[in-house]
């Protein structure tokens, strides 16, 4: 519980560094480390608690949460599924916010929080790059854990499950670009085919109704 509050308070801190509405990337970085330090369940404790604060003391949209929880929990859920391969706790990141989180924040602003102007992959482009900034950020730095072996050790004193990773950077990278183009591709052909990126108006109550 002590390392979870450190992270909160962490990732509240932080959160401020390169964020602009739509894209806060060190809030993906803290969601996948905790992701692999703890488990799924404990990153989406640590993402909807830092959510709520910053939308309590920093006035930050409901995109605070819909920007964060299901990418970190999905990225707990990748990296044990995967046995502990750190480029899968970043992947479960990218979809997770880049997509889900993405397409789910476009009825939440648009429906009580009242922007308009928004359409179903209005915050997709910005949610992926924000999560690719972030997830190579915490990519970077658990690698650096992970090779001197204390990232195994601080998962034993954690009590979380010990993962050795034995993938190389460049097969890493690899499986991130073919993934970013898979995604790519797939994202333009579905706002082609179901119109994705057209705005659409809340209805309006009218007069005496």
């Amino acid at each position: 519980m002590t390392v979870l509050a450190m992270l909160i308070a962490l990732g509240v801190v932080i959160s401020p560094i390169l964020r602009v509405e739509g894209m806060c990337p060190m809030a993906h970085f803290i969601n996948i480390v905790c992701s692999v330090f703890l488990g799924p369940w404990y990153s989406l404790l640590c993402a909807t608690l830092i959510g709520i604060i910053r939308m309590a003391t920093m006035g930050i949209p409901p995109l605070a949460l819909t920007g964060a929880v299901f990418g970190a929990f999905l990225s707990g859920v990748f990296y044990r599924l995967s046995k502990g391969k750190i480029i899968c706790a970043v992947i479960g990141e990218v979809i997770g916010t880049g997509i889900i989180g993405a397409i789910v924040s476009y009825p939440v602003m648009t429906f009580l929080w009242g922007k308009e102007g928004l359409s179903w992959m209005f915050y997709v482009p910005s949610f992926i790059c924000g999560t690719l900034i972030g997830g190579s950020i915490a990519y970077v730095f658990l690698r650096k854990m992970a090779s001197n072996g204390m990232l195994t050790k601080l998962q034993v004193k954690l009590n979380a499950k010990g993962y050795t990773d034995k993938s190389t950077v460049l097969s890493d990278a690899l499986t991130i670009a073919a993934f970013g183009g898979i995604l790519f591709v797939v994202i333009k052909l579905a706002s082609g085919v179901f119109e994705l990126t057209t705005p659409m108006r809340v209805p309006q109550m009218k007069d005496g109704t």
